[in-house]
């Protein structure tokens, strides 16, 4: 029958785990983003860290071998529209974690404005009233092509007029245990001089 898989981490911890000034930054990354933990932050990072890391090994490398693999890597992060196409390795080298974070599913639904906050972008993406090209994708992290941008939508079965709040206008008049007592022996006045005449 053999072992179970072992499933490795997705993400490497910074080599200063508790350094002030890293933690501040990544805290108001994980602030603006609306990011569940940090380790969605650990995984965007891993995800720049390869193309970057890729970029340092073809820089090495001859003029030839270069642009055949140059293209591929170019190619990938022009498709995610993270880079234009006339983008070189020294652009892939000064990416930040926000170029990656600003292509994940979440922030592109609060962008085109399909939810009012992050949050609630988020919420929407998990219960599964996103959809990407016609298919519902409920994973907040899912990083979306450039080509798929413009299909973004709610799925068919949820309506955002639900969750509209009626127009503001006069509060209705609820009527409750304590005002009802207070309100019944003043009528009771009222009745009785009006019986006595």
């Amino acid at each position: 029958m053999g072992d179970p898989r072992r499933f490795r981490n997705k993400y490497e911890r910074p080599k200063k785990l508790w350094d002030a000034q890293r933690i501040e930054e990544d805290g108001t990354l994980k602030s603006e983003y609306a990011l569940k933990n940090m380790r969605e932050l650990f995984v965007m990072n891993q995800e720049l860290k390869k193309y970057r890391r890729e970029a340092r090994r073809m820089m090495s490398l001859t003029d030839d071998e270069r642009k055949k693999s140059e293209a591929k890597v170019l190619a990938k992060l022009n498709k995610f529209g993270i880079l234009d196409k006339t983008a070189t390795l020294d652009d892939v080298l000064s990416l930040s974690v926000r170029d990656i974070l600003e292509r994940r599913l979440q922030t592109r639904v609060y962008k085109k404005g399909l939810a009012k906050t992050m949050r609630q972008s988020r919420q929407f993406i998990t219960h599964g009233m996103i959809t990407v090209s016609g298919r519902k994708v409920s994973s907040p992290s899912y990083l979306v092509d450039a080509e798929d941008d413009a299909t973004i939508a709610y799925s068919r079965s949820f309506n955002p007029a639900v969750l509209q709040t009626p127009a503001a206008g006069k509060p209705e008049k609820v009527e409750t245990k304590e005002s009802a007592v207070q309100e019944a022996p003043a009528k009771n006045e009222e009745a009785k001089p009006a019986a006595n005449n």
